[in-house]
């Protein structure tokens, strides 16, 4: 019987160890392979027999045509601009409503006279969706660009300000006399204690805020835009497209996936203290 090496034994005990420390995520990975392969299959079947209960899926496209589509757009530099067109408007319109937001909310945490100004204003104008604003966007913006970019910075601004102001609301009143009884400014508690208590939340509210910020986009687009992703679901369906329309869906997932998980990984690089 031959006895393993040294150097085969250490590289074993490492794989095992990497094992355990990674059994959870590689469990999870599985489950959700499974689950989208089992969609696949199941969307497959229904479009193949056309099936008819409550839900109609006679003119529903197949994953096939979905696929067929995707490798034709793939080859079309139109269809990469209306995925750019969107990202850009996305980035400007999410970073300009974190910009505002952020800031805002931590000020009307903090001082009692300037939540009582704009909190009133704010909770009015909160519950209107980004769809109502469409004509008044026309009416106060000179380009459609500019009307859809304020539309999107509209759908990510009252998450991220509600987020914030509750954050602050969180803040630990111990911390904050501790921070004063060692002879902090309000600078220094705004910067040392309020600030990093209330970024998980604002985080939660940067989250929050792209996903509604990718649905008032593709609302604007579809409504009054000429190019992006939104309008190219749109005009495959004018079109009777149907392959593309499912192709558009597709993509704006997967492209408000991608914006969700890069605000996850800047969350941890920031919060270094919230890593498991």
């Amino acid at each position: 019987m031959t006895t393993p090496s040294p150097q085969g034994a250490a590289i074993g005990a490492l794989a095992a160890r990497w094992y355990r420390l990674n059994k959870d995520k590689l469990q999870a990975t599985l489950i959700g392979t499974l689950s989208l392969v089992a969609f696949l299959i199941a969307w497959h079947l229904l479009t193949k027999y056309r099936v008819v209960f409550f839900v109609r899926f006679t003119n529903v496209p197949s994953p096939l045509a979905v696929y067929d589509s995707f490798t034709r757009a793939i080859h079309d530099p139109k269809f990469f601009l209306h995925v750019a067109l969107s990202c850009r408007r996305i980035l400007v319109g999410f970073s300009l409503a974190a910009v505002v937001a952020i800031p805002l909310g931590l000020v009307m945490g903090r001082f009692k006279r300037i939540h009582e100004m704009v909190f009133p204003v704010a909770e009015v104008l909160r519950p209107i969706p980004a769809i109502a604003w469409v004509p008044m966007a026309i009416m106060l913006w000179p380009t459609n660009e500019q009307s859809i970019v304020f539309i999107t910075f509209l759908g990510s601004f009252f998450p991220i300000l509600v987020n914030t102001l509750h954050g602050m609301s969180l803040v630990d009143p111990v911390l904050v006399r501790a921070a004063r009884c060692l002879g902090a400014r309000e600078a220094s508690i705004f910067r040392e204690v309020y600030f990093p208590a209330s970024l998980p939340h604002i985080f939660t509210g940067l989250t929050v805020g792209m996903g509604v910020a990718w649905v008032s986009l593709i609302a604007a687009e579809m409504i009054s835009g000429q190019y992006g992703i939104g309008y190219f679901t749109w005009e495959a369906y004018s079109l009777v497209q149907y392959p593309d329309i499912a192709l558009g869906m597709i993509a704006i997932g997967l492209l408000g996936l991608a914006s969700s998980l890069l605000i996850r990984a800047m969350g941890r690089f920031v919060m270094p203290w919230g890593r498991t």
